[in-house]
């Protein structure tokens, strides 16, 4: 697991729920990969947590990687909850089933082969990266429309 990548993701919705648009910027080196898509009714946490997962699906083989997302949900859902759904077999502490947890599974499952450090960017803070995916995002729900 020698080469690290950078991955930078972010998810739009146009109503929540509404349509939606993921994104995501790729960096291996001096090499860059863009990419993104939407769907016609979606949440915002939804394309949060699927521009991950496209992200991740991109990858050919085990890497270490930096993601960079402005989804507290995203961040906190994989650092902190995560480990505790699991053992509660994907319910909340109130009880209550998981939302997302199809995705949330796609996730941990896409995770275990690689090396994560995992980082928060303020969105729409001006952070380079994290304007393009927002903007990638953006274009998967123009695309859809």
């Amino acid at each position: 697991m020698s080469q690290l990548v950078e991955m930078f993701t972010d998810g739009a919705c146009r109503g929540n729920p509404g349509p939606g648009g993921w994104g995501v910027l790729l960096r291996y080196g001096d090499v860059q990969k863009t990419l993104h898509g939407g769907e016609a009714m979606t949440t915002n946490n939804r394309m949060e947590l699927t521009a991950v997962i496209k992200g991740l699906e991109a990858l050919t083989k085990p890497c270490k990687l930096i993601i960079t997302t402005d989804s507290k949900y995203v961040l906190t859902g994989i650092t902190e909850w995560m480990d505790s759904w699991k053992q509660r077999n994907w319910r909340t502490a109130s009880k209550k089933p998981v939302l997302n947890v199809e995705l949330w599974k796609q996730l941990d499952e896409l995770v275990s082969s690689h090396s994560i450090e995992w980082c928060w960017v303020k969105g729409h803070s001006g952070h380079a990266e994290n304007e393009i995916a927002d903007q990638l995002a953006n274009l998967g729900i123009d695309e859809l429309l």
